[in-house]
């Protein structure tokens, strides 16, 4: 047998969700329960009777609070091993009581800092006693169970029934308290390092000497890429407003390929502040639009390239309406994810059995970091946001042909803006605020340029373009020029920007330089 009966908890909690739903449990289950500060008024207040952690050590809290758990009552309590005779008996000549369990709940540090706190704010809100309590009753699974989220609770009150938890469930709880300790230590070191750059180097280049998160598997996933790949999706506590947290309301369960397209559709759509539909197949766009509503926008989007849309993932900027909701049932798709859905929506989708339903925010377009591993090593790097000076048209320059009218310059601000999320090398066609044809992916601009025309077809006459970066030669140019296409922004800068520039004069193209490149590799 196993099982250790829980006579005696320990509870420091900052979080008081459940506390005294959990007390009551503890107390009707004859368990003694030992708490701090706080914690022990909260159990109090409910009517419970508590033993104070000050009046079992004979010392008060001091320094304002910082001072209560770190003395040897406590944690010869938490570490005693009732496996080892000695340890019972030094327990019985020191008259320390040991604990089978310990509740804790760490101070908001992580939610400090996100809130933009001064420094001295943060740090007070770093935990010693917690962590370490955590820690000592982890370590002494053998004897201790430690619980250290309200969610757990239910499985305490489970455990009072069966007479205590069992070794694998101790030390199941005892995985989670490291991790729970670990994502606090590298949240705190990654802050310490951002703030507190030890080095010249570091505040110098405005990088951290050190940067970490932690990921804990929400989701094993039937396959990779491939079905001969083995895949996992793991979530950091940063990350529940992302993709990776978004809640599922309909469907299969979804991919490793489903996760990658719903996210890179996800960030295309919001992009736009203009209602805005992103379908995505293989991590590019097969048609983006901006409307009038959200299925003007999906009608528009849907009508760059219907083949392709077939078994895609959209993505929508608002909340899905009822018309949204017909013209997608009308497709096969793989997956809609959307802040929101109408309850008239959600009853048209859900008909489709196997079509993945997520609810997700708009994504922080305040959150400025990306990372992208590499083998042996992860790479940083700042958001490329369409927020540079260079994004807006009125800052472009005019540099061969006519001005175009508010009409042309609108579809060439949405090219613009909408070839962002096209992989690179990018060209992208619009009219009417819609993509008519796309060339993604392509290893030089002239290839991108003819798979962009070839997509759109006689759309490309009288269309707007946009390259994500400058054209080394005019080939790329004359390519779209032979469509038709009326006027062309790109970023400018080549060393032949001038025959570029000739090339778009003698094809009479209004052409635009930014003075900003967006690859997308």
């Amino acid at each position: 047998m196993t099982e250790v009966p829980i006579r005696r908890a320990l509870i420091s909690v900052h979080d008081k969700t459940g506390l005294a739903d959990l007390a009551r449990e503890l107390h009707q289950a004859g368990v003694e329960i030992v708490s701090t500060g706080s914690t022990a008024a909260a159990i109090t207040a409910a009517g419970l009777p508590v033993t104070k952690v000050e009046d079992m050590t004979g010392f008060a809290e001091c320094l304002d609070g910082r001072v209560k758990t770190l003395h040897p009552a406590v944690h010869a309590g938490l570490l005693a091993d009732d496996r080892k005779p000695q340890h019972l008996v030094q327990l019985a000549e020191l008259g320390i009581e040991p604990f089978e369990l310990m509740v804790s709940g760490l101070y908001p540090f992580e939610q400090t800092v996100a809130a933009g706190a001064a420094p001295d704010e943060c740090v007070e809100q770093i935990d010693i006693g917690g962590p370490a309590m955590v820690r000592a009753a982890a370590k002494n699974h053998a004897r201790v169970a430690v619980v250290t989220d309200p969610s757990m609770y239910s499985a305490v009150a489970d455990a009072l029934r069966a007479g205590g938890f069992t070794l694998e469930q101790r030390r199941r709880l005892a995985a989670q308290a490291y991790a729970r300790t670990a994502a606090y230590d590298v949240a705190v070191a990654s802050w310490f390092a951002s703030v507190y750059a030890p080095d010249t180097t570091a505040m110098a280049t405005g990088w951290p000497d050190v940067i970490g998160s932690l990921w804990a598997r929400s989701e094993v996933l039937r396959y990779g890429e491939n079905p001969h790949q083995r895949a996992a999706l793991y979530a950091s506590g940063l990350g529940r407003d992302g993709i990776a947290g978004a809640e599922q309301l309909h469907g299969k369960a979804m991919s490793y390929n489903n996760y990658v397209d719903a996210d890179a559709a996800r960030s295309a759509a919001n992009d736009f502040a203009e209602p805005c539909v992103a379908i995505m197949k293989h991590y590019n766009p097969c048609g983006i639009a901006i409307g009038t509503d959200l299925a003007d926008a999906h009608r528009k989007a849907h009508n760059c390239d219907p083949a392709s849309a077939y078994g895609g993932v959209i993505a929508a900027n608002g909340v899905v309406t009822a018309d949204l909701a017909r013209q997608i049932a009308e497709v096969f798709t793989e997956v809609l994810v959307a802040p929101g859905f109408e309850p008239a929506a959600l009853d048209i989708l859900t008909a489709k059995k196997n079509l993945r339903l997520l609810r997700c925010p708009p994504p922080d377009r305040s959150a400025g970091v990306q990372w992208r591993p590499v083998s042996g090593g992860m790479l940083l790097q700042s958001a490329d946001r369409a927020d540079e000076p260079g994004d807006d048209p009125a800052g472009w320059r005019l540099m061969a042909g006519p001005p175009v009218s508010e009409a042309a310059l609108r579809d060439l601000a949405f090219c613009w803006r909408a070839c962002r999320c096209v992989k690179s090398n990018a060209i992208l066609l619009a009219s009417g605020g819609a993509s008519v044809g796309i060339g993604m992916g392509q290893v030089n601009r002239v290839d991108a340029a003819r798979l962009a025309v070839t997509r759109a077809g006689h759309r490309a006459r009288g269309s707007a373009a946009a390259s994500d970066a400058y054209f080394p030669f005019s080939d790329g140019l004359l390519v779209l020029a032979e469509a038709g296409v009326s006027a062309i922004a790109e970023p400018g800068g080549s060393v032949r920007d001038g025959e570029v520039i000739e090339a778009a004069s003698a094809a009479g193209i209004s052409l635009y330089f930014t003075g900003v490149r967006h690859f997308w590799h």
